[in-house]
């Protein structure tokens, strides 16, 4: 093992000076990294994290204290891409996704205990892979995505959470990690493929491990209060959540083509309970990890 690490140091450290000199080498003009701003920016007090090409500004909420953790909301889908749909038509995954993030945003920001960011504030269609570079590039402690399903049985009903594993956990979970990707569309990554190849195994179980206390932590705080699946913390290679090279979970709100859920989910009083499962789970794991 201290071989493996020894070596994982070696390959980081070159590609780091091979990253910084290059340009110079090439007879590129030398700038400040932080220049080399793409057309979507996050900004923050001032600093400019480069973000992927047509992401759009992201907004970083402060904590009430400097240095606190920083926690991505992932609402699913947008744009073309509006997901499920419910009671004929009317109520759009899209919408309700966004509405839940803001939901959970503001219930953070009102407490102050840690930062929040939004991969989308609007009706934009963003790609798996725009998303998880979002959660890279602005340095997030945390990434949670939220969606609502549906299913062919109306009488399907309840909250899951999906964290990542290598290997899915049921033919439920890799059934959804595939659509997941298809309903996107095709994943191009901007990044050279030697960031995948730096996520070391030992980083990338230690992903798995907390993504899967992240959801266990949920479950806790949402267990009484909001219906559950049957087996209510689920696992697959989620694309989005490996990519992201953070603890994170994929969150299943409900089903749209469930009456009770899609009631529930329709209002924020009904959707309130979940976000604050949430909300409290988010801030109890990242002060957590902060104090190790």
């Amino acid at each position: 093992m201290t071989r493996r690490l020894l070596l994982a140091a070696f390959i980081v450290g070159a590609a780091v000076l091979a990253f910084i000199f290059w340009p110079r080498f090439e007879g590129a003009p030398s700038r400040p990294l932080a220049e080399e701003a793409l057309v979507g920016e996050a900004r923050q007090g001032g600093l400019t994290v480069a973000l992927p090409e047509a992401v759009g500004n992201v907004e970083i909420s402060d904590a009430r204290l400097p240095g606190q953790p920083l926690v991505l909301i992932d609402p699913g889908h947008g744009g073309v891409d509006g997901g499920a749909t419910g009671l004929g038509g009317r109520l759009v995954e899209k919408r309700l996704t966004l509405a839940m993030a803001r939901e959970v945003r503001e219930r953070l920001v009102e407490r102050g205990r840690v930062r929040t960011a939004l991969t989308r504030d609007g009706d934009d269609r963003l790609t798996l892979e725009q998303r998880a570079a979002i959660a890279r590039r602005i340095g997030a402690d945390l990434f949670v995505s939220i969606h609502m399903d549906s299913a062919p049985n109306p009488e399907a009903v309840g909250v899951t959470l999906y964290a990542l594993s290598d290997v899915a956990s049921s033919e439920e979970a890799a059934d959804l990690a595939a659509a997941e990707a298809r309903r996107i569309g095709p994943v191009v990554s901007t990044d050279d493929s030697l960031v995948e190849a730096l996520l070391t195994d030992l980083a990338l179980r230690e992903q798995m491990e907390a993504s899967h206390a992240f959801a266990r932590r949920v479950l806790r705080r949402a267990r009484g209060s909001v219906p559950l699946r049957p087996t209510p913390v689920q696992s697959a290679n989620f694309h989005v959540l490996r990519r992201a090279q953070v603890p994170g979970i994929l969150v299943e709100a409900g089903y749209l083509t469930n009456q009770a859920d899609a009631e529930r989910l329709a209002e924020a009083e009904g959707r309130a309970t979940l976000v604050r499962a949430l909300a409290d789970a988010i801030e109890a794991d990242l002060a957590t990890r902060q104090a190790r």
